[in-house]
Order: structure tokens, then C-alpha cells, then sequence
């Protein structure tokens, strides 16, 4: 069976965010939380909500088949003194690991960010963390769903 797209597109994010994003994360004189996908929660490790919110088809879009997915990648990130720089790193290497991969290794036909959203605590230092959210504009063409 053929794998749907929508799965392909979440499992990649998933892989980049892992793979990619932490190694560039990694990279970096400032130890910074990694990505992680578990049910592990700790100031070592970020577990991030990836989402494939809507898939979009304007009218010339429907023509040439091209879909325009919105996918959010959320999490919150433990308040400690360098939480704000940490928002910023995760949004940076996000953008670079995209940046490197626009297509997936093929599996769409590009991906940008479109949208960064930084939410601090609404107390400071109340044990509340800064909330990030991405959203990703990723675009894929030639999917017909006509029998």
C-alpha cells in the first residue's frame, strides 16, 4: 500500500526536527534542550506537537493540482534565564535544517516557514515555560484525488 502523504510529510518533519535540528542545536556553544519525541518532559529535552493543520486548494490550485498544506510544530520550552534565546535558537535551526531539505528529500515540492509565534509565561517564574509555535507552508503538486 502506498503511503499517504500527509503521513510522509509528519513522519519528515518528525525526522528533521531529531536528526537535523538537534545536530545543528548540537553545534552550538549553548547547551540547548534537544528535540525529542517521547513522553519525557525535563529541562534536557523538548517535545514538540507536530500537526497537520489544513490542506488548501484555491481554484487554479485545484486546476493544476497543487495542495498547500499548513503544518504547526509546537512546544514549550522549560522558563530558565536563557529561555527567550533558547525560542530563538529552536526557530533558527528549524529554519536552517528547512532551508538545507526545502523538498524533503523529494517528498513535496517545497517547504517554507510562513509563521514564528513566541508566547511567554504569562507570570514569570511561576514554573510556566515560553510557548513556540512554527507553522510550515508546504506545497506539493501533482496529487489527484478523482477516481
Amino acid at each position: 500500500m502506498e503511503k499517504i502523504i500527509e503521513m510522509q510529510i509528519i513522519e519528515a518533519v518528525r525526522s528533521i526536527l531529531t536528526g537535523r535540528v538537534n545536530e545543528v542545536l548540537g553545534n552550538w556553544q549553548t547547551l540547548i534542550p534537544l528535540f525529542e519525541f517521547s513522553d519525557y518532559q525535563n529541562m534536557t529535552a523538548v517535545v514538540p506537537v507536530v500537526t497537520l493543520s489544513s490542506c488548501e486548494r484555491t481554484e487554479k490550485e485545484r486546476i493544476i493540482k497543487l495542495d498547500a498544506y499548513s503544518l504547526t510544530i509546537a512546544f514549550t520550552v522549560p522558563e530558565t534565564q536563557d529561555s527567550e534565546l533558547f525560542c530563538y535558537a529552536y526557530t533558527t535551526a528549524v529554519g536552517k535544517a528547512l532551508g538545507e531539505n526545502p523538498t524533503f528529500g523529494g517528498i513535496v515540492d517545497k517547504v517554507s516557514v510562513s509563521g514564528k509565534k513566541y508566547i511567554p509565561p504569562k507570570k514569570a517564574h511561576c514554573g510556566q515555560g515560553w510557548e513556540v509555535v512554527i507553522t510550515l507552508r508546504i506545497t506539493k503538486e501533482g496529487i489527484d484525488y478523482a477516481g
